[in-house]
C-alpha cells in the first residue's frame, strides 16, 4: 500500500512538473510572438488605410479616434481633410464577426472597401473580397438610397448578393452601414467647421 501511495505522489508530481514546464514553454512563445504579431497587424491596418482611400500625407494611425467600436482614420492632404477610414464590424456572419475598412470621401461617398478578418465559407462568403462584390460599393452614396439604407436586392435593396452567400453579403451590408451611420454623425461632411475640427488631431467629440 505505501508503494503505491509513493507511486501515485510520483505520478502527481510528475504530471505537476510537465503543467508548469508547458505553461512556462507556452509563456515564452506568447511573449516571443506577441510583438511580431502586433506589428503585422498594425501594418495590415495601415496599408488596409492606404488602400481605402485618395492620396494622403498625414499619418491618420497617430490621430485615430475611437467612438462606439469603431475606428476612425482621418487623412488629410496639406492640412485638408480628404476622407476618413473606418474600420468597422459585423456579429452577422455566416460564421460570425468579420471585420472592414471602409474608406470615405468628404462629401459621404464611399472610396473603397478592404475586408480585414473573416471565417466565412470558403468559395462561398469568402467572395466578398473579390472585385466582382465589394467593387458595388464603390462611389455609392448611401444617403441616396430608400431610407439610407445598404440592402441586397432580395431585401428590396441595390447590392447584388453573393450567389449562395446571401447572409455574407447582408452582414457585408450592415458592417458599411454602421460604419456610415457614425461617420455622418461624428464628420458631418455638410459642417465643414465641425468635419475639420474631428478632423485635426486633438479635436474630440
Amino acid at each position: 500500500m505505501a508503494k503505491l501511495d509513493s507511486t501515485l505522489k510520483n505520478m502527481i508530481l510528475s504530471l505537476l512538473f510537465i503543467s508548469m514546464g508547458m505553461s512556462a514553454a507556452l509563456g515564452f512563445v506568447y511573449n516571443l510572438t506577441k510583438d511580431p504579431i502586433a506589428a503585422a497587424n498594425k501594418a495590415k491596418e495601415v496599408n488596409a488605410v492606404k488602400d481605402v482611400l485618395p492620396p494622403f500625407n498625414n499619418d491618420p494611425t497617430t490621430e485615430v479616434r475611437n467612438i462606439d467600436n469603431l475606428a476612425f482614420y482621418p487623412a488629410t492632404m496639406d492640412g485638408k481633410p480628404i476622407g476618413c477610414a473606418v474600420k468597422t464590424y459585423t456579429e452577422k456572419g455566416y460564421s460570425g464577426r468579420f471585420d472592414l475598412m471602409v474608406g470615405f470621401l468628404p462629401d459621404g461617398k464611399i472610396n473603397n472597401i478592404v475586408v480585414l478578418e473573416q471565417k466565412e465559407t470558403p468559395g462561398l462568403g469568402t467572395k466578398m473580397k473579390e472585385p466582382k462584390f465589394k467593387n458595388q460599393f464603390n462611389s455609392l452614396d448611401i444617403s441616396s438610397l430608400q431610407n439610407k439604407e445598404l440592402k441586397v436586392k432580395k431585401d428590396g435593396g441595390s447590392i447584388d448578393a453573393i450567389s449562395a452567400a446571401t447572409i455574407s453579403s447582408r452582414a457585408f451590408c450592415d458592417g458599411v452601414q454602421k460604419a456610415y451611420n457614425l461617420y455622418m454623425k461624428n464628420f458631418i461632411p455638410g459642417n465643414p467647421e465641425v468635419r475639420d475640427t474631428l478632423m485635426t488631431k486633438g479635436g474630440k467629440r
